[in-house]
């Protein structure tokens, strides 16, 4: 006997659907996309945007100081 039967002999109400975890309404009707996933590309590209930040110093800082420093190159503006 199936669950949903038995269930509705023994007087049970249904079993609840468990939530897909996709409450967020569509940005668009027709695009798959939906409000929750926006917001998550946001705060992605917010991250990625400062670790290419912190990338780019480090890479100055070993360019400018450490480079030299170690007599792997001379910066043109210092000869």
């Amino acid at each position: 006997m199936g669950q949903a039967r038995r269930r509705s002999k023994q007087g049970l109400k249904p079993r609840n659907k468990k939530n897909s975890g996709n409450d967020s309404p569509r940005i668009v009707s027709w695009f798959p996309v939906t409000q929750a996933q926006r917001d998550q590309f946001i705060q992605l590209s917010i991250r990625a945007g400062w670790v290419g930040i912190a990338v780019l110093v480090i890479l100055w800082i070993i360019v400018r100081f450490v480079g030299p420093a170690a007599g792997w190159w001379i910066p043109a503006d210092i000869r």
